[in-house]
């Protein structure tokens, strides 16, 4: 039985949490005996905001409805410089300027928490000279990954995430004590020779700083977006915005900066104290003009959890903290979605200036 236009004008009109925009055309409607059957289709992964989104539904209809959360999610434009990665739609670059800021137990828990929206996701450590994700998803010191047909490498698999790392190809022990054109080669075979498969998104942990790996991340690989990791302090402020500028310049998207150890809360009484400043994240989104898509405190629980192998989003989802990595991977996916632009890559050269 059809519905009146009211019912999907009302629906268009409601406001989608993530991009603080109207939903627009993403519904299905059906009237039947046992009431109002709405299907939303949304251009990137929600899943744990169903409940949520149900409710608010059925606030600004007054009527009870059964709803059904879809995803598809397309590949977005990149810089245009490279051909598309086979097996993944959407790469996503976590970046920092400057190290110790988290960008790493960031990147895991995103990844996680996009996991658990619905999509298929996988993680590249590219910190060739200090990979830790082997690290903080907890595989065993001596994993390595599959080989196809003597030239793919199959990436190791740790609670649905498709992982590939240095850290897979070396021991512990072994320092990378390489120049910089080794260890862009070593980045480009790690990435470019993974047997990805059918990934929505791949988030790619970068190292700190803005040299020869990033260089050549943001010339030879198709990079739809990237999220920058700082703290509150000036110094990483500082170092955080040559990161945006980076970005900028390789016409790569900033999709939003994250406010790591933004406070830190005691763990007896509870009490939060911004020991590194405040406000430091939300004023370089606001300088650039991108969103500051969240802020994570400083935590005892996360860093342990890190260290033993069990992220938060993984260990205490239903955690403040996990909400929190929930709704920036949300914000994350629907940014992404909706920048339609293409872009062109400009030629990087020096100058005097």
């Amino acid at each position: 039985m059809s519905v009146s236009p009211q019912v999907l004008a009302q629906l268009s009109a409601l406001v989608d949490l993530n991009t603080n925009k109207p939903y627009g055309d993403v519904w299905q409607v059906e009237e039947n005996a046992s009431g109002l059957a709405v299907i939303a289709t949304l251009p990137y992964p929600a899943q744990t905001e169903r409940d949520a989104l149900q409710q608010r539904i059925e606030e600004a209809l007054e009527q009870s409805v059964t709803l059904v959360l879809q995803q598809d999610v397309k590949a977005a434009s990149t810089q245009g410089a490279a051909a598309s990665m086979k097996g993944v739609k959407n790469i996503i670059a976590v970046a920092s300027g400057k190290g110790g800021v988290g960008k790493s137990t960031t990147t895991v828990n995103l990844a996680l928490a996009m996991a658990r929206e619905g999509a298929k996701v996988g993680i590249l450590d590219a910190d060739i000279y200090g990979p830790s994700q082997g690290l903080l998803l907890g595989f065993a010191g001596d994993t390595r990954p599959g080989v196809r047909d003597e030239k793919f490498f199959v990436p190791p698999m740790a609670h649905g995430l498709q992982v590939m790392s240095m850290a897979f190809l070396t021991t512990s022990e072994t320092p990378m004590a390489w120049r910089g054109p080794m260890a862009t080669g070593a980045l480009m075979q790690i990435l470019t020779q993974t047997e990805w498969d059918n990934l929505d998104y791949l988030f790619v942990d970068m190292p700190p700083g803005t040299g020869d790996i990033q260089l050549t991340l943001s010339q030879k690989v198709p990079v739809a977006g990237s999220v920058v990791v700082t703290t509150p302090q000036d110094i990483a402020l500082l170092d955080a915005r040559r990161g945006i500028e980076m970005f900028n310049k390789v016409n790569i998207p900033v999709l939003g900066v994250v406010e790591n150890m933004s406070t830190h809360i005691c763990s007896n009484c509870g009490h939060a104290e911004a020991i590194f400043g405040e406000e430091g994240g939300k004023a370089l989104a606001a300088e650039y003009g991108v969103e500051e898509l969240g802020k994570l405190p400083l935590s005892l629980s996360i860093r342990k959890l890190a260290d033993a192998g069990k992220p938060t989003v993984l260990s205490e989802p239903d955690s403040d903290t996990a909400m929190i990595y929930q709704s920036i991977a949300r914000k994350v996916g629907a940014t992404l979605a909706a920048r339609s632009e293409q872009f062109s890559m400009p030629t990087i050269g020096m100058s005097d200036d």
